[in-house]
């Protein structure tokens, strides 16, 4: 007898629950809050990085007229006596030839010309220099070929009452009927106030 009462007891609490549920089920339910979207960021590829400019290429100087280049050589000084070698180089496509001395001028830093006598080998600036003193020989220059010619003097002041110049600009006609080329100096043609130049012949810049 008390079991019939057990069994009748959980029948009626389920039906009661189920009818609390039913009255509840009345009212809609919150929809469930969305998940949260994921934390990381798909993986993005770097840009592929600009192409950089090639550097701009610096050209040659274009082939003064006549078809040879004036170049600045190398210098020697000693207790003030001066030694400087330039060349002169084939730039056009003609063989080039040369034959005695260059016609050569000096002008300081103002284009000024400067006043000086220019002699045919070493004296009387100085005792023999070889390469002042040769003897002159005809040079022949293919395309690309260079010549030399030296020049010799003292930096020396004689007399305080006469200024000391100093040649800044070199022009140099190779040859006679050939167009006059100039140069700016590094070094300049420190004459002191001498007045003397003295220029050797045109020689193979390969000869020894």
């Amino acid at each position: 007898m008390i079991a019939k009462r057990w069994v009748r007891g959980v029948v009626g609490s389920v039906v009661v629950t189920g009818a609390l549920a039913g009255a509840a089920g009345c009212e809609t339910p919150p929809a469930p809050r969305a998940a949260p979207g994921p934390t990381w960021a798909p993986a993005t590829r770097p840009a592929p990085p600009a192409p950089t400019q090639a550097p701009e290429r610096t050209s040659a100087p274009p082939c003064p007229e006549g078809g040879v280049r004036l170049l600045e050589g190398s210098g020697d000084a000693a207790m003030g006596l001066r030694l400087e070698g330039y060349e002169l180089v084939n730039c056009g496509t003609d063989e080039y030839v040369l034959e005695g001395y260059p016609e050569v001028r000096l002008l300081d830093e103002e284009q000024r010309p400067v006043e000086v006598a220019v002699g045919h080998g070493s004296a009387p600036v100085t005792s023999e220099v070889p390469t002042v003193d040769a003897a002159p020989e005809r040079v022949s220059l293919a395309p690309g070929q260079a010549a030399s010619v030296v020049m010799v003097w003292r930096n020396r002041v004689t007399d305080v009452s006469v200024p000391a110049v100093e040649g800044w600009v070199l022009e140099v006609t190779p040859k006679p009927g050939a167009p006059r080329l100039a140069i700016r100096l590094t070094r300049p043609v420190d004459l002191g106030n001498t007045g003397q130049l003295g220029i050797g012949p045109w020689r193979d810049a390969t000869a020894r």
